[in-house]
């Protein structure tokens, strides 16, 4: 089995590099991302999956070419372009994710990397139409139990994003349904803002989900109210109202070598929370954990947190992602010395 960055790495290392997505308007192709991460300092890439472009190219070949790259400049490597929910998610249709998974499965070994990251991008509370969540993790705990072994075999984890389809509560469930245990085949992405999204506090979920944490995106972001609903947005490192440096020290305390990748993008997400259909989406949400969600917002509004409109992510996405990176590691360094 190929050895791996992160199973290399000195326990209790915090590692902080990219994840590809806040450079995506560059359209780098992965080598260029990496020279990328080599030039501004970063210490590694996490792939969040290939345009077609790319993909069409990826053969045994160039992915020795990329880990020979990465090795070469010391960088982990965290893969992606995997899927946990079995359905296509604009039709629902059910779908087979074993063979996309598998491919990319065979890619992170050959490359080295121990994590796969999975999203399948779904909006699913926001839609109507939609199977209920119970639905889905039922489908979710199924597929991915079929793929326990192949993970194994290939010596990958499975590391299902903190995105928009399940809460931290949902996956602890999801792992129940799928009998797996932390540091396994399966495990998650921790995206520090995206659980605002979800109506979780930050530290809150951080807490719920750490154990199965296996990489993360770190990200910082706001939450504001917009009439009778609430708005979620990215923000540079350090200009949000997420707890970094607490959320970092939490990583830093597991005693695990978890990578921090800084995502950052434009955009506004809103959440109709003023509509009982939506709200009744989130049965976990508890009157507690809503009242620090306010709180979050309050301060959001007093430290006059400014989103950025996605239209205009291309033209500031480098000088962004390089302040971002200066932040995390001025973060890091706190965490360390505290």
């Amino acid at each position: 089995m190929p050895s791996s960055r992160l199973d290399a790495a000195p326990r209790g290392a915090l590692a902080v590099g990219i994840d590809q997505y806040g450079l995506g308007p560059l359209g780098l192709s992965p080598q260029a991302l990496l020279r990328w991460a080599i030039d501004h300092g970063a210490d590694g890439v996490q792939f969040s999956g290939l345009e077609p472009e790319w993909r069409a190219r990826i053969d045994a070949a160039y992915l020795d070419d990329l880990r020979a790259l990465a090795e070469g400049a010391r960088l982990y490597l965290e893969w992606g372009g995997a899927g946990h929910i079995p359905r296509d998610m604009t039709t629902w249709a059910h779908r087979d994710l074993f063979d996309e998974n598998r491919t990319v499965a065979v890619e992170a070994a050959r490359l080295g990397a121990r994590v796969v990251r999975s999203c399948s991008g779904g909006l699913m509370r926001w839609d109507a139409a939609a199977p209920q969540t119970e639905i889905l993790l039922r489908d979710t705990a199924r597929a991915l139990r079929a793929q326990r072994e192949m993970l194994r075999d290939h010596g990958v984890v499975l590391a299902i994003e903190l995105h928009f389809e399940f809460t931290t509560h949902e996956l602890l469930r999801l792992f129940e349904m799928c009998e797996a245990e932390p540091d396994d085949w399966v495990g998650v992405v921790l995206d520090t803002m995206n659980v605002l999204t979800m109506l979780e506090d930050p530290l809150r979920a951080t807490d719920r989900i750490l154990p199965w944490v296996v990489a993360t995106h770190v990200k910082d972001g706001g939450l504001r109210v917009a009439g009778d609903d609430l708005e979620t947005f990215p923000t540079a490192v350090g200009e949000g109202v997420v707890d970094l440096p607490a959320v970092v020290g939490r990583v830093a305390a597991s005693g695990r070598a978890i990578h921090l990748s800084v995502e950052d993008h434009g955009g506004v997400l809103r959440l109709p929370v003023g509509e009982p259909r939506f709200l009744a989406e989130f049965p976990d949400l508890t009157a507690d954990e809503r009242a620090a969600l306010e709180m979050v917002a309050r301060q959001a509004e007093r430290a006059g947190c400014v989103a950025t409109d996605r239209d205009r992510w291309p033209e500031v996405c480098e000088a962004r992602m390089i302040r971002d990176l200066a932040a995390l590691r001025a973060i890091v360094a706190g965490v360390e010395a505290a």
